[in-house]
């Protein structure tokens, strides 16, 4: 006979509802071994002395207000609430000031310092050579931000510069056709002010149009002479009237003592009738044409 699942012998049964159908397993039983337990802590368990462990288990420290409202020690335990925020850090507080308090004691008595010493130096993480690396990097990137900053203040000032110049040129071509204007009603007659003519007046309309600003732009500043001109002036003089050497005067105009008339009318001259003036004129460009053209 053979033997069927356990699955067909629960459905043959009719155990088996439609549904979802879960395997129930026991519940798993724990075993609490006390004596185990405490063999496992006594085998790890070292015997040194309390300055090489340094544990305590202190309850927290006694709260005053609680003294004064008159309340026992269980009576305050058990109005703390676990789910205070502050009443639960509170307590531990109070328990490390316990803690402190009966600690400190009794390292004095085993004669331990508690206290650092004023000239207590203590020893750095990182060595001297890996922090001049970072203070030599520390101070390149402070250069290099001042560069940067440098460059931009010279970026806005090369702008402002070349927005001042475009100014200056849209204001002079303002002029220029403002003037071209005015000469052109002058011209057809349709104006008889030459105001255009006097650069003061342009001037002050600029000045009353742009500013002062502007106009002290475009107003012609007045200089005194350069160095090159006073050493000119001091080299060769200030001009004026010269000794007049080589000027004409009356006799010089009439004295024709010079004058050859075979010579000035003569062939080689080129300035008498049938002279040589022309004999050796270049052809023109299209009769060189047809003497080449004849030549091939």
């Amino acid at each position: 006979m053979k033997h069927r699942p356990r699955l067909q012998d629960a459905f043959a049964k009719g155990l088996l509802k439609p549904g979802l159908n879960v395997v129930e397993e026991s519940e798993k039983q724990y075993a609490n071994n006390v004596v185990g337990l405490k063999q496992c802590l006594e085998d790890f368990k070292q015997d040194i002395e309390w300055v090489e462990r340094l544990d305590m288990t202190n309850g927290p420290a006694a709260d005053i207000i609680a003294i004064a409202e008159g309340k026992s020690v269980t009576q305050e335990r058990s109005d703390i609430d676990p789910d205070d925020d502050f009443q639960r850090e509170m307590y531990f507080y109070r328990q490390a000031q316990a803690t402190v308090l009966d600690a400190l004691p009794r390292l004095q008595r085993l004669k331990i310092a508690t206290k650092r010493p004023d000239d207590y130096f203590a020893e750095m993480a990182k060595s001297d050579q890996q922090m001049q690396k970072i203070r030599e990097k520390m101070l390149s990137k402070k250069i290099s931000m001042e560069k940067s900053e440098k460059a931009k203040q010279l970026r806005a000032l090369r702008k402002y510069g070349k927005k001042v110049q475009i100014e200056v040129i849209q204001q002079r071509q303002k002029e220029k056709k403002a003037m071209m204007t005015a000469v052109k009603k002058y011209q057809k007659g349709l104006s008889d002010k030459l105001d255009f003519l006097e650069g003061d007046k342009v001037s002050s309309k600029a000045k009353n149009e742009g500013g002062e600003g502007s106009a002290a732009r475009i107003a012609p500043q007045k200089k005194g002479l350069n160095t090159k001109r006073k050493f000119k002036n001091e080299k060769f003089g200030f001009g004026g009237k010269k000794s007049g050497l080589k000027w004409n005067t009356k006799d010089s105009h009439n004295d024709v003592s010079s004058f050859r008339s075979k010579i000035a009318h003569s062939k080689k001259s080129g300035f008498g009738k049938g002279g040589r003036k022309n004999a050796n004129k270049r052809p023109g460009k299209r009769n060189r044409q047809k003497m080449k053209n004849k030549a091939r």
